[in-house]
């Protein structure tokens, strides 16, 4: 059986968009890419209203004067030592900051080679990327990345140009054709803590890391580094999934693949389906306590619909019904 439902196009793939991301597909998206933001304040259907809402930092403040207190000043910013020292009330005067740093961690290894409707979860973390960088850059912040494989990790400091994006979107390309069902290439799961761990020194603070991946890999230690980055910053996680990863259809002998190896099974046995589903459900609940637990939201991002129209439906405008 073939997993990635290709339909009957004369394309090879390796120029199929929706096996390998296509850079002029990507490069388009930054006029599309609007609709939706990484903002505190948000529509009420957003995954971002309320409790996350409220957790959401946005832009940091530099402080700027004390001046005399004025009425309707808020009484929060009243400092109140200098008061003490003048003998009248004085407040503090902030300025939000121009702008403001945004990692995006892109996920380019084996296990989002994989894909079962209207495109591979590689291709769909790259649309996601393009759509957050072209957002970043259009609100007037500095976006960056840390794209990365199973053996590597590459590093894009934060800036704030129409290069920069470029720059992410053709490593993010780079990485994504060089995927290959047949490639020699040994699944890396450990590497999703390492790019955690390199990105802790160099995020600082009140910057916005967004995780496109499929958290193939993340465990115990994950979280703790999540929760670090997470108690200065603000953390997202676009989750990108494929259908068949939760539910593994009843089509009798299937070849699966880890990368390494291949291993038959008989997916018409209904106990080797719940425990399919069973690993899928456990592994998005933990996903869920370390949201519910640190209020970072996790936003699904599925192979079967573009994903323009998840990300706006669920950070933004609704979208258009599906039929």
């Amino acid at each position: 059986m073939q997993f990635t439902r290709v339909s009957p196009r004369q394309t090879p793939p390796d120029q199929d968009p929706r096996v390998y991301a296509d850079l002029q597909e990507l490069i388009r998206l930054q006029f599309k890419a609007k609709g939706f933001s990484y903002l505190p304040r948000q529509p009420v259907h957003s995954v971002l209203h309320g409790r996350h809402a409220s957790r959401l930092r946005g832009r940091g403040l530099n402080f700027e004067e004390l001046r005399n207190y004025l009425p309707g000043d808020d009484i929060r910013n009243v400092d109140w030592k200098a008061s003490a020292r003048s003998n009248r009330p004085q407040v503090r005067v902030y300025t939000e900051e121009r702008d403001r740093p945004v990692w995006l961690l892109v996920d380019q290894r084996i296990s989002m080679f994989f894909g079962s409707r209207e495109r591979l979860k590689s291709v769909t973390a790259a649309e996601a990327a393009a759509v957050s960088a072209w957002r970043v850059l259009g609100m007037g912040d500095r976006v960056g990345a840390m794209v990365f494989n199973d053996s590597a990790i590459v590093e894009i400091k934060p800036q704030r140009s129409r290069n920069q994006v470029m720059g992410i979107l053709g490593e993010v390309v780079r990485q994504n054709h060089a995927l290959h069902a047949g490639a020699d290439i040994v699944p890396g799961p450990a590497i999703f803590n390492s790019v955690l761990r390199r990105l802790l020194p160099l995020v600082g603070h009140d910057a916005l890391v967004v995780l496109i991946t499929d958290t193939n890999g993340a465990d115990d230690h994950s979280a703790r580094l999540v929760t670090r980055i997470n108690q200065h910053n603000d953390v997202m996680v676009l989750r990108v999934y494929d259908p068949m990863e939760r539910r593994l259809p009843d089509a009798g002998r299937l070849v699966m693949s880890d990368g390494r190896g291949q291993l038959e099974v008989n997916s018409g046995r209904s106990g080797l389906r719940k425990a399919y589903a069973g690993h899928f459900d456990d592994n998005l609940l933990e996903i869920q306590a370390l949201s519910r637990k640190h209020a970072i939201p996790v936003v699904p991002i599925s192979t079967e619909y573009p994903v323009l129209d998840q990300v706006r439906e669920q950070l933004g405008q609704r979208a258009a019904r599906r039929t």
